[in-house]
């Protein structure tokens, strides 16, 4: 790590522990009116060194693909050394953008050969994810793998081994993890700044074909461009259908719907403000409601995750929902709500509000007083007003604070950032696979409880279904 780039982190560090120190010190003192709305900016320029040249290949090269890409070769001294993609037209695209002698094959395999490549991105339709890494890892190369990591519960932990044997690097894509405004939401809440955590609900919602994952499709999409038979390898054999290709998340073959798509979303986030391994049991439902196109996921869908007292935090529940037809239009949030306040997380930052309740309990309003006689009302208002002070009958107040990252902050940035400064320093990644996956299983436990229709009962310290 170079002395400017640990200097400035250690600066962005020290700047992000200042607020808390305010917050202990009393209720916002700085703040003259307590109903006004502060703003305030999170600002942090990550220093991005060369070093020394890594040399990527990219295999699958759709819209993350593409996302993936172009956000990597952002980092100063990553070059691209290679591309794979199943549609030949995407392997023509890429010599198209970063030209015409630019290595490309069908076959990842053919990639993972190449000795000039040190680093892979995986951006595949999620059932050849586990594989793809697996093979990646076994060939010593560093791995940045999109989510969800698995496709299936039971490929998790014989990938964590792969990983584990391997000393190679792996991040997941989940970029909030990296970001900088949950490293500061983390913060605050660690401080105790909404009390103690009771629940959690988290959205993730759609009005639109394209955010419904109906998406183009070229005309010239046939067997002939299209290696059908590989994307199948090791599945049942079934005629070509584009669909099931250029719109593969919506079937559960080699998607995993909405809960591994943007479910995992939700709780990678849950988890690095928590520090929680996961939920002991999940349930979920949903519907079919409106995109009746051939697709088997639904596109509304709900689910409650119970998760246990531990170490880090108390026992609180999540629930979480996306809607591909939602009225309201394309919103996302986290509400993490506490006892004495609630932090609202969105795309550009958070909010945090407070409502903290007096020392008294309280007395008449909506209460049974009014139903007891006028001479014993009084005696138990003149018993209440004894017992309690004037300042303990009133709520504390504290002004609500909305923090947001500077413009042209880039999560996604920060979180190729980190894989790379990872690799060059020989450290771990923010979203390894242990991380990875206990925030996929219980995304993926979902799945089984729509389509099995029963609650699933997860062990997430050791990564397993309990019977």
């Amino acid at each position: 790590m170079s002395k400017d780039y640990a200097a400035t982190r250690r600066k962005f560090l020290k700047q992000l522990t200042a607020t808390s120190a305010m917050l202990a010190a009393g209720p916002f003192a700085s703040v003259a009116n307590p109903e006004q709305l502060e703003e305030r900016i999170i600002r942090y320029q990550r220093p991005i060194s060369p070093n020394d040249t890594i040399r990527i290949g990219i295999i699958g090269t759709g819209i993350m693909g593409h996302n993936d890409l172009e956000t990597a070769l952002k980092v100063p001294g990553v070059e691209l050394a290679g591309a794979c993609d199943l549609y030949k037209g995407r392997l023509d695209r890429m010599q198209e953008l970063h030209g015409s002698s630019l290595y490309v094959t069908q076959d990842y395999r053919e990639l993972l050969n190449k000795k000039d490549i040190d680093a892979v991105i995986i951006a595949t339709s999620d059932h050849w994810h586990a594989r793809i890494a697996t093979d990646a890892l076994r060939k010593q190369k560093h791995v940045y793998c999109e989510k969800p990591m698995v496709h299936k519960l039971w490929e998790g932990l014989p990938l964590i081994g792969a990983h584990r044997l391997s000393k190679k690097v792996m991040q997941v894509g989940s970029q909030r993890v990296s970001s900088i405004a949950y490293i500061k939401a983390k913060e605050l809440y660690k401080a105790g700044e909404i009390g103690a955590l009771n629940c959690v609900e988290a959205t993730y919602d759609r009005q639109s074909a394209i955010g419904a994952w109906e998406y183009t499709i070229p005309t010239d999409a046939s067997p002939q461009t299209v290696d059908w038979r590989r994307y199948l390898a090791g599945m049942p054999q079934i005629p070509f259908d584009p669909k099931k290709f250029f719109w593969w998340r919506n079937y559960k073959a080699f998607g995993t719907g909405m809960a591994g798509d943007l479910f995992v979303h939700l709780i990678s986030g849950i988890h690095m403000i928590t520090d929680s391994y996961g939920p002991t049991r999940i349930v979920s439902s949903g519907q079919l409601s409106y995109w009746k196109d051939g697709r088997d996921v639904p596109d509304v869908m709900t689910a409650i995750m119970d998760y246990p007292a531990t170490k880090t935090n108390p026992a609180f529940q999540v629930m979480l929902r996306v809607n591909f037809i939602s009225g309201g239009g394309n919103k996302s949030n986290i509400r993490l709500y506490g006892t004495e306040g609630v932090i609202e997380l969105d795309g550009n930052g958070f909010t945090i509000t407070h409502s903290m309740l007096p020392k008294a309990p309280g007395i008449g309003g909506y209460d049974s007083l009014n139903t007891f006689t006028t001479a014993m009302q009084e005696e138990l208002k003149k018993q209440y007003n004894d017992r309690w002070p004037a300042d303990d009958q009133k709520r504390p107040e504290k002004a609500p604070v909305k923090y947001k990252v500077h413009d042209g902050y880039s999560d996604h940035l920060d979180h190729f950032t980190n894989f790379f400064d990872a690799i060059r320093n020989g450290t771990q990644a923010n979203e390894g696979p242990e991380f990875a996956f206990r925030a996929a299983a219980p995304c993926l436990a979902a799945n089984d409880s729509y389509f099995q229709k029963r609650i699933i009962n997860w062990d997430p310290v050791n990564m397993r279904l309990k019977a």
